[in-house]
């Protein structure tokens, strides 16, 4: 996975972040949604990123 820039993450459109008011959990790529994922496990957030991985990359398979 690549790492954002300070201007790479703020020239994101906000639909690539599973909260986009506060910009939290990019997912413009499926390393970037993976890793989402992984690192909201045991979250309360987690609900809401797995919604928004599944949404944007069905291919991604969620674990419950």
């Amino acid at each position: 996975m690549t790492k954002l820039t300070h201007t790479e993450r703020a020239d994101l459109p906000k639909a690539d972040f599973v909260f986009p008011k506060t910009r939290r959990y990019p997912i413009e790529d499926a390393a970037h949604a993976r890793d989402a994922l992984a690192r909201s496990s045991g979250k309360p957030e987690h609900t809401a990123v797995a919604a928004a991985v599944s949404r944007k990359f069905p291919e991604i398979e969620i674990e419950k």
